[in-house]
């Protein structure tokens, strides 16, 4: 007949899938942990499993002597013989104890906190083994309870945590809802805290999403080049194809659409821009900006700038609700983008409009106020009435003499010196 005991490792073994032998070593610790503080720490002590009996034994270890001194460490030669009837003097011999149900029920009661802690975290080294490889997939789970603003989600065989900055803006769940998240971290821990940190506004959430959806990307025929997100809001995805014949942004977006927005409903209604890549920054740049019509782009591989001239029926368009699109835009590319109206690119190549710009004081909302009053260049700043500029640049008397004497102190250059100071990078066309 089954024992008791080794009915409940081999349920727990199974029930939590935590290795068998790590239990019994958890047990035995306990078991010696439990014997140490009942019996003292001096006795020589060992404890073993049988497992065709099912229980745990103790046995102590004592010297042979003819006169006992120590009963913890030593034991006569008449009692020995008793056990052994063979042994010698000054033999060490062993012999088995009272086993855990002796050990009264302040030892027996730390033994069970030992093995429970044991078995948490052989448990969590199980969870740890089972999701370490999943770090970065998709998972899904049921909202189970809520901590301080994070969400408990149970996936199955253990919960994870989906933190509050991880969370879509404006989208509140119920216990019980069924939730898609991104394994974002899987934590070798000790400690109390889930092992397991989900996400949903992590931008390798909207890749997956598009990999699930979107067979040639798992393929890898399609290659996605970048992704930025504003959660809940705005995204933007730049895709390439390795075969001439396949469409990227086609296969994104799927037989009318069906793909793209089976990855929206997902995001509850976040906007997605299936932009194409291209290694031509100008050309990037124009796909990464449309809806928006782009007329010419200025770029600086230097320091990395985009100066991208717009239509001025398009520059809003362009520049986006707060400046959502050409920030999003900025972010996929990398690159520093300055997007500015046709009518002001026209006033940035003038050369008196440059020179404004060169006065101490003077940025650019105050150069197109004076260029729009007819104050065109710096000298002619230079010429102005202090009562002029406090008219119509809403300037005080002190400020306003100050930005003559800064204009005043511009040098003058030769048609060759400012030509050659001022050259303007190539602009490369949208198209």
């Amino acid at each position: 007949m089954v024992s008791e005991l080794k009915r409940i490792i081999d349920q727990i073994s199974r029930d939590k899938g935590i290795d068998r032998n790590l239990l019994i070593e958890a047990l035995e610790e306990a078991v010696m942990s439990a014997a140490r503080k009942h019996f003292g720490s001096r006795r020589d002590m060992e404890v073993h499993y049988n497992d065709e009996l099912g229980e745990i034994e103790l046995f102590q270890f004592r010297t042979v002597v003819e006169k006992v001194e120590d009963e913890q460490t030593e034991i006569s030669m008449d009692e020995a013989r008793v056990l052994d009837p063979e042994v010698q003097l000054h033999d060490d011999l062993g012999s088995k104890m009272d086993n855990v149900a002796d050990l009264g029920r302040i030892a027996a009661q730390s033994a069970k906190q030992v093995i429970i802690q044991k078995m948490k975290d052989a448990e969590r080294n199980v969870i740890y083994e089972m999701y370490k490889d999943k770090k970065g997939d998709i998972v899904n789970g049921i909202v189970q309870r809520f901590e301080r603003g994070n969400i408990i989600v149970n996936l199955g065989r253990t919960d994870a945590i989906l933190p509050h900055s991880e969370q879509m803006p404006r989208r509140s769940y119920r216990q019980g809802d069924r939730l898609r998240a991104l394994l974002l971290d899987v934590r070798d821990t000790s400690t109390r805290d889930p092992q397991l940190v989900l996400s949903r506004t992590n931008e390798m959430f909207l890749t997956k999403l598009f990999t699930m959806e979107v067979p040639e990307i798992a393929e890898g025929i399609v290659r996605i080049m970048g992704v930025v997100r504003e959660p809940g809001s705005r995204a933007k995805i730049a895709v390439s194809s390795s075969a001439s014949d396949v469409d990227p942004v086609g296969a994104c977006v799927g037989m009318k659409g069906s793909r793209v927005q089976n990855v929206v409903q997902e995001l509850q209604g976040e906007k997605i821009d299936i932009v194409p890549w291209s290694p031509d920054p100008a050309r990037f740049v124009s796909n990464a900006l449309s809806p928006a019509q782009i007329s010419m782009v200025v770029v600086d591989e230097e320091k990395k700038t985009l100066l991208v001239v717009a239509p001025e029926d398009q520059l809003s368009l362009a520049i986006g609700r707060g400046g959502q699109n050409v920030r999003l835009a900025s972010a996929l590319l990398g690159w520093r983008i300055d997007v500015k109206g046709e009518q002001k690119y026209a006033k940035l190549i003038e050369d008196g409009y440059k020179s404004l710009l060169t006065v101490e004081g003077v940025k650019e909302p105050l150069a197109d106020l004076l260029y729009d009053e007819g104050i065109t260049s710096a000298k002619e700043l230079a010429n102005a009435e202090v009562e002029q500029l406090i008219q119509f640049a809403d300037i005080d008397e002190e400020r306003a003499k100050k930005l003559i004497e800064a204009a005043r102190a511009v040098p003058e250059k030769s048609p060759a010196e400012d030509a050659a100071e001022n050259q303007e990078p190539e602009p490369e066309n949208a198209d």
